[in-house]
Parts: structure tokens; sequence; C-alpha cells
């Protein structure tokens, strides 16, 4: 069925725009009469190749980003409506009509029509694979498969709001102190830039003899004068001789060891990754995903070469016949209250549960060692910056001083 871009007014006279269906223009005009909306103008939105839709959305939000609270918000009225009994088209129909995402309308509109050819949800939905991940995509297959799609997605939208709760936490903490470091920086070059070459110039024309931190503080102005460009290559060169090493899969698998080894942050890093773990297969096994399918999943979502690695020895144990927690236990990655809870979970028949339980446990542990970090961290960078400008006033002022002393 075709799609149709329109424009039109409501009753107190407001605009409106959005995406429609119809089997023709004559049609799409009259499912917008009985809305109760007049329409204005109404056009076929054409696909361009890659599955953009054509047509008079404004440039600017043709290649609007989908955030994941607004995906979050879209399975959610899903799932209530599968819920009330909703036929799928009519709850697609409804989230087209809410959203006000154009990326995501265009999307959920191709979704609509390749369901109406006789596609199921979850190969619609894997036709997008930049919007909706394998997991989300294997869920809703398992949810179709048991006829609880509308439990699944449920479960899938408390997920990504878990994740992003759990993201924004983070980011807001350590929103200050990184805040601070490029304040520190800034001023600090502005310092060795403009107003100590001012200064110390009057230094090098007395030709006498200067302390030895004003030397070293003249000799860096100087450098950073006359070699300010050379300090850019270079930071720009390393930048990306580490991007491309970290590409290399000697070089990403090192660079996710070091990670994980590195104090304080590597401990946050390490619990972030369990509970991501945990959090995400607890999710697939609870839609009705298999163990081994759900690990494979599971390997997909973490960015670590090293918990990759570990999954995919846990699975060939599994495939041997071992238990999970039997499995992970030979990896050091897994601590033993992991293994502990992960074997309850397997005797009880509540792995989900215990799964989630570690997620759960590892978040809060992150979150309040993250809010440690920086607490500690706030007035250690105020220290440092302080020392830093100290010494540059101090070189300042100690050739102002000797100069005083020579005048008396």
């Amino acid at each position: 069925m075709p799609v149709y871009e329109y424009t039109a007014l409501d009753a107190s006279g407001r605009k409106s725009s959005g995406l429609i269906d119809a089997d023709s223009p004559l049609a799409a005009r009259q499912r917008l009469r009985d809305t109760g909306i007049f329409p204005v103008e109404v056009g076929e939105a054409l696909l361009r190749a890659g599955g953009d839709f054509s047509g008079r959305i404004p440039f600017t939000k043709i290649f609007q980003r989908v955030k994941v609270s607004e995906l979050a918000m879209a399975t959610r009225q899903l799932s209530i409506l599968l819920g009330a009994g909703v036929p799928l088209i009519g709850c697609l129909e409804a989230i087209i009509g809410q959203t006000g995402n154009p990326s995501l309308k265009r999307v959920m509109a191709q979704v609509k029509d390749a369901i109406n050819e006789g596609a199921a949800l979850a190969p619609a939905l894997a036709r997008h694979p930049r919007l909706f991940s394998p997991m989300y995509v294997s869920m809703v297959e398992a949810g179709e498969a048991s006829g609880s799609l509308d439990l699944v997605l449920d479960r899938l939208s408390d997920l990504m709001e878990q994740r992003q709760t759990l993201r924004n936490r983070l980011r807001a903490v350590l929103a200050y102190p990184v805040f601070m470091s490029f304040v520190g920086l800034i001023v600090v070059f502005f310092l060795l830039a403009f107003i100590v070459p001012n200064i110390t110039s009057i230094f090098t024309e007395m030709r006498r003899a200067l302390p030895p931190t004003t030397t070293a503080l003249i000799a860096a102005s100087s450098f950073l004068q006359s070699y300010w460009w050379i300090v850019l290559l270079c930071m720009a060169g390393a930048a990306a001789l580490f991007g491309r090493l970290k590409n290399t899969a000697r070089g990403k698998r090192l660079w996710d060891r070091i990670r994980l080894s590195l104090p304080v942050v590597g401990g946050v890093y390490h619990r972030i990754l369990l509970a991501r773990f945990g959090r995400t297969l607890a999710t697939l096994l609870a839609g009705g995903v298999q163990l081994i399918p759900a690990l494979g999943i599971v390997r997909s979502v973490l960015d670590n070469e090293i918990f990759k690695h570990s999954i995919d020895e846990a699975a060939e144990d599994i495939r041997a016949g071992r238990s999970l927690s039997g499995s992970l236990s030979q990896n050091e990655w897994f601590p033993p209250i992991v293994l502990q809870m992960i074997a309850v979970g397997e005797k009880s028949g509540d792995l989900e549960k215990m799964l989630d339980r570690i997620a759960l446990t590892y978040e809060r542990e992150a979150e309040s060692q993250t809010i440690a970090f920086t607490s500690l961290l706030e007035p250690v960078m105020i220290l440092m910056m302080g020392l830093l400008v100290g010494f540059i006033v101090i070189s300042i002022l100690l050739p102002i001083f000797e100069m005083s002393r020579m005048i008396r």
C-alpha cells in the first residue's frame, strides 16, 4: 500500500504534517477527513535507494536520529496496544500517527507495508538493522512464536529504558570533571600563548639571569607560540594511530584488556559489562530465546573482546553439556558471587530472575563507584589546576621581586 505525505489543518486552524498509507491520494484525503482534519496537500512519499522517503520533509530532519527513548516509547506503546487486543496493523498506524520523529515514522510505515505484503513482524524489523538490533529482532521472533509478543515488547522497552537511565546517570556524574578539564586546558593555553609572552618579554630584554621556573615557563611559552601546529599534528597523528591500532583484532583485544585493568575506571567498566551481560541475557531468556542463541546475541551487545571470547568459550562448553555457571567458572572476569547466583538460578529454575538481580547489583555498584570517584576527582583536579596556575604566577612574580630589590 502506498505511503503519502500530507499537510493538513485541524478545526482550530493549526497546521500539521505527517505520513499516511492509503490506496490512492483520494483515499488518503478521505482518511484524513475521517480523523477530523482538513487535508491541504497530499502527495506520494517515494522511496529512494536505501529505504529513505523523498518528499517535503525538511532536509534537516531527513536523517534525524531515532533516540533510544523514542524507540523505547514506541515499543511500550506497541506492547500496550497489542495487550489491549488491537490488531498489529492498527498498532503500527497508531504509532505512526503519534511519533514526532520523521525517521521513526518512515521506518514504521515501511514495517507496516512489509506486514501488509505478508511478512511477519520480526523479518520486517530485520530490514532496518540500524534501528532494530539483532537482540530486538530475535526477541520479537521468539514472542511471535510463543504468542506472548506484548509481554516480550514490554520487557524490551524496560531493558532500553534501564540502559538509558544508567547511561544518563553516568554522563551526569562525569559531566562536571570533563567540563573542568576542558576549561583548565583552555585557561593554561590562553596564559601560555597570550599573557605570558607579553610579560616575559620584559625579562628577556633585561638580559639577566632568570630563576629556573621562569626560564622553563618562557621556553614552554615560546615553543607553544612557534610550534603549536606541530603539537596539534602530533596529537592528531597519535589519535589516528591509536584508532588504527584499535581497529585491528590484536589491538582491540589489548585495549579492551587495558580498559578492564585500569585502576578505578576499569572496575566501573567491568561492572557495567557484567550488568549488561545479566540484563540482556535475562531479557532474552524471559522472551523465549534459547540459551545458545541468546549467548550469541549477548556477545554482539558487549563491546569488549575479552568478554566476547569468554562467552564463545562458554557457549562451546554448554554445547558439550556443561551448565552456564560451570562454563563461566573457567573465566577470571566473572566473580564467584555471579557464578553462585547463576548456579542457584539454574537449580531453582529462576535463572532470569537471578540474572536480573546480578544486573541490578552491578548497575548500582557502577553508579556508586562513579560517584565516589568523581567526588574524589573534583578536588584533585582543582588542586592540579591551582598548582599549574600558581606555578605560572610565581614564575612571573619572582623576576619582578628581584627587579624591585635591585631598584632599592
